[in-house]
């Protein structure tokens, strides 16, 4: 089999789009969580302090703050699977 090193080359080019990462990659739908946790809790936020000087009604503010307690518990239960899978490595043998 005789291979020139036009073929390997153009064989890499082709090849090569199947490994690049995609646009839309982890790093970037985890960016967007991080900035949709901090809409949340700063709506709550703005929702709590409009609460506390009467400009809005309590049933927006249990909403809002049902909406950032689910938030914070979601983002917990996140931090909590990374450190175990962390410390499953960490006990892997090498």
């Amino acid at each position: 089999m005789d291979i020139r090193s036009t073929q390997a080359a153009l064989g890499y080019i082709t090849s090569r789009p199947a490994v690049d990462p995609a646009p839309d990659t982890l790093g970037a739908r985890a960016e967007t969580a991080f900035r949709d946790f901090a809409t949340t809790l700063q709506h709550a936020e703005t929702t709590a302090m409009a609460a506390m000087q009467g400009d809005a009604d309590p049933h927006s503010l249990v909403q809002a703050l049902a909406q950032a307690e689910l938030a914070v518990e979601t983002v917990v239960t996140v931090r909590d699977k990374v450190v175990e899978a962390y410390q499953e490595i960490l006990r892997m043998p090498v």
